[in-house]
């Protein structure tokens, strides 16, 4: 069986209609050799601090900065996340094919790969159905043209890098601007002139 990852449902309707996923299942489509299922977008993100440390979900200074030495990832915590999640590993893990077709750009990508990693498929081979519409033509033609996904091991690369890089600044920075504002609201107003 091949299954389809888009990154919102809307997509995988439109892509299981020209591959003849007809038959609908809970969290996804399946026929013709198919199943086509969706993300909900940012399904799995990069984990929060006090993930790494309970002691972290106190805002203090006195940890700052803090900067994993290797990031690790989460499944969002709202429950429908977390059934369309069980979803895709159980598709992902008896899956013959693997096929990403997460928006294309940068960020579908990293989309799709963060997912990947979370089901325990990284090793399993993909290929990417790169669309940048959605007509029936645009669809049939992008499914004949799909590339290995190795092929986006770099736009990965860069989303993640851009994915973590903003993790550091974003944690860091508003703990930082919190923690000043509790202790000195003034001071705190007028640093951030």
């Amino acid at each position: 069986m091949k299954v389809i990852l888009a990154e919102k449902p809307s997509v995988t309707r439109e892509i299981a209609a020209i591959v003849g996923a007809r038959t609908r299942h809970d969290g996804y489509m399946e026929g013709s050799g198919y199943q086509v299922t969706w993300a909900y977008g940012h399904l799995v993100e990069l984990k929060e601090p006090e993930d790494y440390d309970p002691a972290l979900k106190r805002w203090s200074l006195d940890v700052l900065p803090f900067i994993p030495e290797r990031f690790e990832l989460k499944v969002i915590q709202a429950s429908s996340s977390r059934q369309q999640f069980n979803v895709i590993k159980r598709l992902f893990r008896s899956a013959e094919e693997i096929v990403c077709a997460t928006d294309a750009g940068r960020e579908g990508e990293l989309i799709f790969r963060y997912i990947l990693a979370m089901t325990g498929c990284e090793g399993k081979p993909f290929r990417r159905l790169w669309l940048n519409s959605l007509t029936p033509s645009t669809i049939r033609e992008a499914l004949r043209r799909m590339r290995a996904g190795s092929e986006y091991d770099r736009l990965y690369a860069a989303a993640r890098c851009r994915s973590e890089a903003d993790w550091i600044v974003g944690i860091n920075g508003t703990r930082i601007r919190y923690v000043r504002e509790k202790e000195s609201p003034l001071k705190a107003a007028s640093a951030c002139r």
